[in-house]
């Protein structure tokens, strides 16, 4: 974990709802599926917000508004500088990934897996991409995986693009070799009985601290209680107890 300032580069809408914050900073250390923990000027607690890329000395966060803390977020100009914990949680492991790993995001699930993308690919990985969302309207970050050359199916509940239906139903297009996933829980559970191959998940909790100190992310395991923040938000498919 590490204490820093960043200054606010940009802070664009991608959707109606879904931002996305280019930040100038120390991003020394930061791995795909971690998070930061951001100091706002309103409320007592930090809001943790998923990595999306750190490259060079710049972060990229999306975020969607959902509450009073997000919607200052949206507020906030160019220029601006904001306290930041970084290097937070566990992250993805790439080791496990084997030939043809396939990364699966639902809706604000989608940011983290974009720098564990880049990751594997330059690694010489032949990565599939599914991406789900409600409708047409909320899809992003689409063309972003497509160039870096992962192959990326999109699926929408209403069928207005891409497969109709959940993200699973798209995963016969995909030869896969183990899977990554973010997104809400139903969505995670769901993936985690369909696929026959080794995975991680990252999953979400209210969080206090962000760095393992009030327990409040604590969730049981088959390998006992663990911390989210800390010991999470990424755990292999075989120890998650739905």
């Amino acid at each position: 974990m590490k204490n820093t300032t960043f200054e606010i580069l940009t802070n664009e809408p991608l959707t109606k709802d879904v931002y996305r914050m280019t930040l100038s900073g120390d991003t020394e250390g930061i791995r795909p599926g971690q998070f930061v923990d951001i100091r706002l000027d309103v409320g007592y607690l930090r809001r943790p917000i998923s990595v999306c890329d750190a490259e060079g000395d710049v972060l990229t966060l999306i975020y969607k508004t959902v509450g009073r803390g997000t919607e200052e977020m949206a507020s906030y100009k160019a220029g601006k500088r904001l306290d930041l914990l970084t290097c937070l949680g566990n992250g993805y492991d790439p080791s496990q990934s084997g030939d043809r790993p396939l990364l699966i995001g639902g809706g604000v699930g989608v940011p983290p897996l974009y720098m564990l993308a880049k990751a594997l690919i330059k690694q010489g990985k032949d990565v599939g991409v599914i991406l789900g969302f409600n409708t047409s309207d909320e899809i992003f970050y689409e063309k972003e995986f497509a160039s870096l050359g992962a192959r990326v199916a999109i699926t929408t509940v209403d069928g207005s693009r891409g497969t109709k239906g959940f993200v699973t139903d798209a995963l016969g297009l995909f030869d896969y070799t183990y899977v990554y996933s973010c997104g809400p829980k139903p969505m995670l559970k769901a993936v985690c009985d369909k696929i026959p191959t080794g995975g991680q998940f990252s999953l979400e909790e209210r969080m206090g601290c962000g760095f393992g100190a009030c327990m409040g992310c604590s969730v049981k395991t088959a390998n006992g209680y663990k911390r989210l923040c800390k010991d999470g938000p990424v755990l292999n498919k075989e120890e998650i107890l739905w």
